[in-house]
């Protein structure tokens, strides 16, 4: 049985919208078997979104008290999204492999521009083109390329359990310069990095934060036939910033990936990963 859950989401110790308490509330009213908090994790950059290094013992103490309030009623797991940077920081650095976490998301948000500022391929499309056209001359295939130099390198160095909305440049860059995504370097960019994921027997988030509003999923659905022939493990996560949105587009990813010849996702159930069968 393909049981409710979530494994990616955002609560207000970084950019979500609610306590977290809140999104567990509404993941039990909801009949979730099991629940993932998984906030933006301390960042060497400075910004909006990530939480601060100094609230994380307060994080970790809030699920604790969470937790024993609510163990009766859902099986809760406490996580963090942790960006890669470079080689001094990302999810396989000792700060993030000590800490006592049930799971580790490991994604890639920033790049380094060639000043060697680190920039922010996510937000806004018109975040993003103001990026593109100051740090990089407008240079959008050189964006992408770097996006994923780093998604490469975020596997080999590993220290997570699943990667976070792989492909996710593609909306930005798109919309950027229509149709890059569909365009044959950009495609092939992609696949040599799900051959390279399979070959580390990487499991693959299906984050379905934006079906409702770009209907798309990350990654995009094109690529569901082929990563199910590589045999890549999936888990499907709505990466929500508001309570009401813990479950939103799962029944899409869920149809989409039986279109794609997927049987099973992948669930945390009793504290270790299961393979669990795909109900349409």
């Amino acid at each position: 049985m393909n049981h409710l859950t979530n494994y990616h989401s955002h609560c207000d110790f970084c950019d979500g919208h609610a306590p977290m308490e809140a999104f567990v509330k509404e993941a039990i009213a909801e009949g979730f078997s099991s629940y993932g908090i998984s906030s933006h994790a301390p960042f060497a950059v400075s910004n909006d979104c990530n939480m601060r290094r100094e609230r994380m013992p307060d994080y970790l103490a809030e699920f604790r008290r969470i937790k024993q309030i609510y163990s009766s009623q859902i099986e809760l797991y406490i996580g963090l999204e942790i960006d890669f940077l470079d080689d001094s920081f990302n999810p396989s650095i000792p700060y993030f492999q000590e800490m006592p976490l049930d799971f580790r998301i490991g994604s890639v948000h920033y790049i380094v521009a060639p000043d060697g500022t680190p920039v922010d391929t996510d937000g806004s499309p018109d975040r993003f083109k103001s990026y593109v056209d100051t740090c990089f001359d407008g240079d959008v295939d050189e964006v992408v390329r770097r996006f994923y130099r780093s998604s490469f390198r975020m596997i080999e160095l590993g220290g997570f359990d699943f990667l976070g909305h792989l492909d996710k440049i593609g909306l930005n860059a798109s919309l950027y310069r229509p149709g890059l995504d569909r365009e044959e370097w950009y495609k092939r960019l992609v696949t040599s990095y799900l051959e390279a994921i399979a070959a580390r027997q990487l499991p693959v988030e299906i984050n379905t934060k934006a079906f409702a509003t770009r209907g798309r999923f990350f990654p995009h659905e094109d690529y569901f036939e082929q990563m199910h022939r590589l045999g890549i493990r999936v888990v499907v996560n709505s990466d929500a910033h508001f309570p009401a949105k813990i479950n939103a587009g799962r029944p899409e990813a869920l149809q989409a990936l039986a279109r794609a010849g997927y049987t099973a996702v992948w669930q945390l159930r009793g504290g270790e990963w299961v393979e669990t069968p795909l109900q349409p």
